[in-house]
């Protein structure tokens, strides 16, 4: 007895010491460090001059809030230019979402959300707000590829709306385009508007495509124009869809 007091005296403090830090160790543990956290708050809050986590949190909710009320209002006013415009054309138009795009292929082409089954069929035309956008060259029951105007391979007839020259607009992967003429010295000049042409085989004539930017007469072998396109092809989320017969 006498050897387990002296004992206990010798070792037992050291022996208490460690079960008390294996307790708070294991209490650490088990609360994932939480009590650490909040004691270190707690010491270090006085000194802190910026917002509390509490409120970084609530600043941080709200935000998120006001984006999600900015990204509503933007899609209600995208909603109502659209049904502006799909208002002044055709009543057989349809409507389409834009649900895809290569960023490779940007200013080439853009897949739709509507297809065979909604009526669309290839030569369809495409527009928006602005003028022309491309058409359709590919169709399945639920989708649709669009070759866009600003594509390189695509080539629209097109007339100058205040003179009446005729040529052809070709894209140039960007939100211009050139249009070259078949007459040598069309009148042409800055400002003027370039619509589809009457004589075009895949498009219905007067649809706008751009305005002339820049020009160049001296061009070989045909004049040459630079266009800017009315329609913000890059920005496009809803186009409209209508039936074109070639002649």
């Amino acid at each position: 007895m006498f050897t387990v007091r002296r004992w206990w005296e010798r070792y037992g403090s050291q022996l208490v010491l460690t079960g008390v830090v294996l307790g708070i160790a294991l209490f650490i543990r088990q609360t994932q460090g939480a009590i650490v956290s909040e004691l270190y708050y707690q010491i270090v809050r006085p000194f802190q001059t910026g917002p509390r986590p509490e409120e970084m949190r609530s600043n941080a909710r709200l935000l998120e809030l006001q984006a999600q009320v900015d990204e509503l209002e933007q899609q209600n006013q995208l909603l109502k230019n659209q049904l502006g415009y799909v208002q002044q054309r055709p009543t057989n138009v349809i409507t389409a979402p834009i649900i895809g795009r290569s960023v490779e292929h940007w200013w080439e082409q853009v897949t739709l959300g509507r297809g065979s089954k909604d009526g669309i069929q290839e030569g369809y035309i495409v527009t928006s707000p602005g003028g022309l956008v491309g058409r359709v060259v590919k169709v399945t029951p639920n989708t649709s590829r669009v070759l866009l105007v600003s594509d390189p391979t695509s080539k629209v007839g097109a007339v100058v709306s205040r003179t009446r020259y005729m040529g052809f607009v070709r894209g140039e992967s960007s939100d211009e385009a050139v249009m070259e003429f078949f007459e040598k010295v069309p009148d042409v000049e800055k400002g003027d508007k370039i619509v589809t042409s009457h004589v075009s085989h895949l498009f219905p004539p007067g649809i706008p495509i751009g305005q002339v930017e820049s020009v160049d007469l001296e061009k070989s072998p045909a004049p040459e124009v630079i266009v800017r396109l009315t329609t913000p092809i890059q920005y496009l989320e809803w186009v409209v869809v209508e039936p074109f017969e070639p002649k």
